[in-house]
């Protein structure tokens, strides 16, 4: 079929409830996520499962359903790329969750097919998954680029939202994503500023850091006028994490949210924590010492690890880093080969971003929150079925503490949500 497979056990669009493409059976316990459709053409869907009885507003939707689709285009132009979309299916007119895949589909409305004929259609674009997709398939969606356009990622963004809410209810953590760097214009090391959705929202680059964005804004649209383009960072930061997220081996955390974000398209590059930067330093300098805070709590005095240790949540706000090449297709001249293998030059057409950083910001936050909300689901099938004596609990407890205890939701913060339309209560 032709769905993106996100996630764990995931059951193509074609396949039966029991199993994917493979025969293999669906973790139905975990958050999985099918996407399918193509670029340039005019509908995208994505379905989702999650846990029953979980809080979904149908008029508003994930983070104002719309909302949250329209943050995966750019700012300027979301409001006439989404179009409008279909109330979710697999949720009760109350607003619940039936614990059935939940499904939506978003409109593309505003998609132009015919800026891929000509030339476009035999000439591989450089660094572009044309030729790749040849080699693989032998045939691909021309229009667009098919699966391989960052516009199939809508449904990861509208997922995330979801799982997002989930994360909240639960223990209050919270997702951030924003642009830290553009080509070598980057947030100073030193600088304070509030990561928030409203301080990143109100960047059109999606820098909370005003003096950087603007510097940001000049030089993309400096690269636009040339026909060029250019790539960046973006920083993840996920607080409120609860201690214990992930597991040994092949399931750490890390390396499920390097797979998650490095599935995006344009994505090169992943660090958690310190990073490569790390490298620099001796390990008394990298190890964070741990101390006991004013509420009896283990913590760590720095961050380095980026709230992850041994591939395990630590408690402490978990930290990562995407980079992201400049876009392959550009208004420059350059030198190609069509699918016949004759060399030929090659400028693109159509509507490329020449930046595709603050596009990319929401789709980071969309994966890491999927990789979160389906590291605590497993994480309560692996330690929550069994329940001892509190004498045989001799650990002293790990991390920040929690806006509220993991898994009772306060009446306050639903009310709150509920009067909120970027949540989906």
């Amino acid at each position: 079929g032709d769905g993106l497979l996100a996630g764990r056990g995931c059951a193509g669009p074609d396949a039966g409830d029991g199993a994917d493409g493979r025969g293999e059976l669906v973790r139905a316990d975990l958050p999985d996520l099918d996407v399918w459709g193509v670029a340039r053409r005019r509908g995208r869907r994505d379905r989702r499962r999650l846990p029953a009885a979980h809080a979904l507003d149908t008029a508003d939707g994930p983070e104002g359903a719309r909302q949250a689709a329209a943050r995966a285009v750019p700012v300027d132009h979301a409001a006439e790329r989404v179009g409008h979309r279909r109330d979710p299916s697999g949720v009760s007119p109350d607003g619940l969750t039936l614990g059935t895949p939940v499904g939506m589909l978003v409109r593309n409305a505003d998609q132009r097919s015919k800026d891929y004929e000509g030339a476009m259609a035999v000439a591989y674009r450089p660094s572009h998954a044309d030729a790749t997709y040849d080699a693989k398939y032998g045939v691909r969606a021309i229009a667009g680029g098919g699966r391989s356009s960052a516009r199939e990622t809508i449904g990861r963004v509208a997922a995330g939202a979801v799982a997002k809410a989930l994360l909240e209810l639960y223990c209050g953590c919270r997702v951030h994503a924003y642009v830290r760097q553009v080509q070598d214009i980057a947030i100073p090391e030193s600088a304070a500023f509030a990561v928030s959705e409203e301080a990143i929202e109100a960047s059109i680059a999606r820098c909370p850091h005003p003096e950087t964005s603007e510097k940001m804004i000049d030089r993309i649209d400096e690269i636009r006028k040339t026909g060029n383009s250019i790539g960046g960072v973006v920083e993840c930061v996920a607080t409120h994490v609860p201690a214990g997220l992930g597991s040994p081996v092949f399931d750490k955390l890390e390396a499920d949210l390097a797979k998650a974000c490095l599935s995006l398209p344009a994505a090169k590059g992943f660090e958690v924590g310190s990073g490569f930067g790390g490298v620099l330093l001796t390990g008394k300098d990298h190890n964070d010492e741990f101390y006991v805070d004013a509420q009896g709590r283990t913590r760590t005095k720095s961050n380095r690890s980026g709230g992850i240790q041994g591939g395990i949540s630590n408690g402490e706000p978990v930290v990562v880093r995407v980079a992201f090449k400049p876009t392959s297709t550009i208004g420059q001249r350059q030198e190609t080969v069509t699918r016949d293998g004759e060399p030929v030059q090659l400028r693109g057409k159509g509507r490329h971003d020449p930046c595709v950083l603050p596009r990319a910001a929401p789709m980071v936050e969309a994966m890491v929150a999927l990789t979160l909300a389906d590291a605590l689901l497993c994480h309560a099938a692996q330690t929550k079925l069994l329940t001892f004596p509190a004498e045989y609990d001799h650990i002293n407890p790990l991390g920040e503490e929690l806006p509220h205890p993991p898994g009772q939701v306060p009446q306050a913060l639903l009310d709150a949500m509920s009067q909120d339309s970027r949540h989906p209560l």
